[in-house]
Parts: structure tokens; sequence; C-alpha cells
């Protein structure tokens, strides 16, 4: 089993700047990607920022420039800043990593509680 604990989100007016964090933790093998994905109400889930093993990462066209997702391997832990928030931000923000965990090396697709960001005045 893998667990993922978040932190960071609050209320931020428009602007502002939140980080995000996630700290991944069980029987865990490896890590490929680490990413956020947010969900706004009455919406879809979208991912907003992923970045690889390898530090390959990729952004919601709405985000690019405005936020960093950066990982550190050696804890499971991957983070995203976010700078120059927009009302259109609003949203539960979740994480998500996909890799192996136990003796059996099972492939997990592992989800955390999520966290709220809202981002008004």
């Amino acid at each position: 089993q893998v667990q993922l604990v978040e932190s960071g989100g609050g209320l931020v007016q428009p602007g502002g700047s939140l980080r995000l964090s996630c700290a991944a933790s069980g029987s865990i093998r490896g890590v490929n990607t680490m990413g956020w994905f947010r969900q706004a109400p009455g919406k879809e889930r979208e991912l907003v920022a992923k970045i690889t093993s390898g530090g390959a990462t990729e952004f919601d066209a709405s985000v690019k420039g405005r936020f960093t997702i950066t990982r550190i391997n050696a804890n499971n832990t991957v983070y995203l800043q976010m700078n120059s928030l927009k009302p259109e931000g609003t949203a539960v923000y979740y994480c998500n990593i996909k890799g192996f965990y136990g003796e059996g090396y099972d492939w997990a697709d592992s989800w955390g509680q999520g966290t709220q960001v809202t981002v008004s005045s």
C-alpha cells in the first residue's frame, strides 16, 4: 500500500503564492511519475503538472511559467510552487504518484486526499 499526505493549501489573494507538498510512504519500490491534478466545482479533474523520475516536466498551458514542480527522490516527495495565482485556480488539488510497491513490485496509481486552494480577494 502507498499513502500520500498533502499539505500547503489555503486561501490566497490573486497574485499570491502557495507551495503544495506531498509525501509518499509505504512499501514503495520505485516511483515513476509524480504529479498534481486539480478539480474545480462542476468540472472534471485535470492535470496541472507532472514530473518523471528523470526530471522531465509537463505543465498545463494555463499554469506554464507560473508554477514549478520539483521532487526529492530520496524521500518520495513532490512539491508544487504556485506563483501569480488567479481566481480560476481555485480548486481541490490532488497529488498523484505512479510506481511500484510491495515485494511483488505491484503497480500503483495512488492519490492523495486533496487539499483546497482558494484564490480570492
